[in-house]
């Protein structure tokens, strides 16, 4: 893993990437006031959100910028690449599989919009202007799987527990194992799918033809 080559950009990285551990930091925040400000205790209320991939995800974001604001050689290209696959994952699970599920009060919508479109395009615009290209390889999306995977097993285990499932199309009570488990495959092969269109434009961006 080589360094993210931040040092050449100077303030602009530092304060976009602010922008982005912001954002994160917001919208988990105002997430967790929403369901805080309800009938939940504020234990409860943190155990509920870290039931969600939106909200480890976001939390992931939010530590992994706030160290490259602090020092901006703390994020390698191979761990940014890894945070914007799995973000964008999340803006664009929530846009083709929960988007309008539920009514959301103004609190919950306006962490909605944060968690889900603004740290997900914020992510993006950094890794295009300020991330170094031509590191990547063909297996770094195999293990960027690795995260994604773990949460699932996490969810179904706390699933079965609680007999409550944070996603619709993980919902074994709902739907069985037999769809969930497809469900999952289908989600793990579109990620990996997007993780070598990643580094096929990482690769491009940064000149490199061969493997």
């Amino acid at each position: 893993m080589t360094q993210a080559g931040l040092e050449t950009h100077g303030t602009a990285a530092r304060m976009l990437a602010a922008l982005v551990a912001l954002a994160a930091w917001a919208g988990i925040a105002v997430h967790f006031h929403a369901l805080a400000d309800g009938p939940a205790s504020w234990p409860a209320a943190l155990w509920a959100l870290a039931g969600y991939f939106t909200i480890t995800t976001n939390l992931l974001v939010a530590i992994v910028f706030t160290g490259v604001v602090i020092k901006s050689r703390f994020a390698t290209p191979w761990l940014l690449g890894a945070t914007l696959l799995n973000i964008l994952l999340v803006g664009i699970v929530y846009g083709l599989l929960l988007q309008s599920l539920k009514e959301l009060t103004a609190g919950s919508q306006l962490a909605n919009i944060l968690l889900h479109r603004v740290t997900p395009a914020l992510t993006t615009v950094f890794w295009l202007a300020f991330v170094r290209k031509g590191t990547l390889t063909w297996r770094a999306p195999f293990v960027w799987a690795l995260y994604p995977l773990f949460y699932l097993a996490y969810a179904l285990v706390r699933g079965a527990a609680e007999a409550r499932y944070p996603y619709p199309f993980i919902d074994v009570v709902r739907i069985g194992w037999e769809q969930t488990l497809a469900n999952s495959a289908s989600i793990a092969l579109a990620f990996v799918a997007a993780g070598e269109v990643l580094v096929w434009l990482d690769r491009r961006l940064g000149g490199k033809t061969s493997s």
